[in-house]
């Protein structure tokens, strides 16, 4: 989990994400995800090479990583702080509340060769470089 830089005062507050403090990455893409249905999941897949933080600017939901060793859950509910994501790490993201907006800050364009969709693809792939 990284803590975010918030700022505070009579307005409300600002929280940061800077490259070389918050995280060790440039920033190539954001997006967000919003809407998400009731029971609904996202995610499903696993990255070669990209780096992420996961911030729930708004709500909450879970999400389930797995190094191909371990899993661990993390429930984002704080938009002053996020779970980063390194390479070779699945993800799935679950238990949406209602109304949640969750941001993705990653390292690297889109790139459709970059993901792993198949779990056993990973998983292999994963011990392997272990």
């Amino acid at each position: 989990m990284v803590d975010l830089t918030e700022h505070t005062d009579p307005r409300g507050k600002l929280t940061v994400v800077e490259p070389g403090k918050e995280i060790d990455f440039e920033i190539r893409r954001a997006y967000y995800i919003h809407h998400v249905p009731e029971n609904a999941e996202r995610g499903a897949h696993g990255h070669r090479r990209l780096r992420q933080l996961i911030v729930a600017v708004h709500g909450s939901f879970d999400v389930v990583v797995d190094d191909g060793f371990a899993t661990g859950r993390f429930r984002l509910d704080n938009p002053s702080r996020g779970l980063y994501v390194g390479p070779m790490v699945w993800r799935d993201m679950v238990n949406f509340a209602p109304g949640t907006v969750g941001l993705w800050l990653v390292s690297e364009p889109y790139d459709e060769s970059e993901y792993y969709r198949d779990y056993d693809e990973y998983l292999k792939d994963a011990k392997a470089i272990a």
